[in-house]
């Protein structure tokens, strides 16, 4: 290799060493990550959330400009414990956004999260019953993407291998959205659900709500109807569809939901008709879920009636390798009791 050549390629590589540094530099002056952590904490913020990074934000451009976010955290101000850990997560960014335009999300992914439950019913019970001003639907033009996810409670695994793909959310669009996961027993579960969203004066509507899910191959869940958020707890939906079970036959189901006032909390109603089955009860949601989560605890009662009110007859139930036969339930707000009768049969237990 001659002197001359060497010499060239020492200033070729001098070249695109300084290249690369300028591009880095610009890529880093473009995207600006700082603006989007304030831009995401800022949003966390209005909802009594605390959202911090482990490190800052790292930005790329190939293949597409991005924001990469490594330990992710996600706390309900004043709360100890996180709702979210999440290992890693990026932001994908339109092109306009590095040259000055919106500042704009176009897919969101967040890979191995952790999500408490009991954090997380935590930071819903402290929201008010109420909301002021108009809701707003967060324009996401590509979707979101969650993926090895799991969901615990009390330190106790609900759900793993947890996914979620969601594609563009803008309003007035059809928004399809995909969630599998496998629970504690290993046996897998998936949910699909479309809606169109859009605001219609002071709420967020959903309309033409298509609702599917399964659990293996012995239980699925078709729903279909619509709902409307204001904020809160102010919330409505009504859904009607049918419930097929492999050892129990087909059932008409409707869910309805009506949203809490100054006197009243967030009710669900719920019927079930079926072969031998009748199920109608009207249940507070948000009390329900304290009423479960206080079951597995040590320190609290053993066994108290769930809240709400209504009535289940059952021909033949199955739990927990307990086999019931003419199974009939009442439940009363004011007492909270509920009763068991048995069918003219001695109840078969197995």
């Amino acid at each position: 290799m001659t002197r001359r050549l060497r010499l060239f390629l020492i200033g070729l590589a001098g070249v695109l060493l300084a290249g690369l540094l300028v591009l880095l530099v610009t890529v880093y002056l473009l995207l600006q990550p700082q603006r989007f952590t304030v831009l995401l904490q800022s949003q966390a913020a209005k909802a009594g959330l605390d959202l911090s990074l482990a490190s800052p934000a790292t930005p790329t451009l190939f293949p597409r400009p991005a924001l990469e976010l490594e330990g992710l955290t996600l706390t309900a101000q004043g709360a100890s414990m996180p709702i979210l850990l999440a290992a890693r997560g990026r932001l994908a960014l339109p092109w306009r956004t590095l040259f000055g335009g919106p500042t704009a999300i176009s897919r969101l992914e967040i890979d191995a999260p952790r999500v408490d439950l009991d954090a997380l019913q935590a930071w819903l019970s402290s929201l008010p019953s109420g909301s002021s001003g108009t809701p707003a639907i967060p324009r996401i033009d590509t979707g979101v993407r969650i993926a090895r996810g799991t969901l615990v409670r009390s330190n106790h695994l609900l759900l793993r291998d947890f996914a979620l793909d969601a594609g563009s959310l803008l309003s007035g669009e059809p928004f399809p959205l995909l969630v599998s996961a496998k629970d504690a027993a290993g046996i897998p579960m998936q949910l699909r659900l479309t809606a169109t969203p859009r605001i219609e004066g002071s709420a967020l509507r959903l309309d033409d709500v298509d609702l599917e899910l399964t659990r293996g191959a012995m239980l699925s869940v078709r729903l279909a109807g619509e709902a409307h958020w204001h904020g809160a707890a102010d919330a409505a939906a009504t859904l009607a569809g049918s419930l097929e079970e492999v050892d129990a036959g087909h059932y008409e189901v409707s869910v309805r939901l009506t949203p809490a006032n100054q006197n009243d909390p967030l009710l669900l109603a719920l019927k079930l008709d079926g072969p031998g089955n009748h199920v109608d009860l009207r249940l507070p949601p948000l009390a329900l879920a304290r009423w479960w989560s206080r079951l597995g605890d040590p320190e609290g009662p053993r066994l108290s009636a769930p809240p709400g009110a209504g009535s289940v007859q059952a021909a033949a139930l199955d739990a927990a390798g307990v086999h019931v036969e003419g199974l009939q339930l009442e439940l009363t707000p004011a007492a909270a009791a509920s009763t068991a009768a048995p069918s003219r049969n001695a109840p078969d237990t197995r």
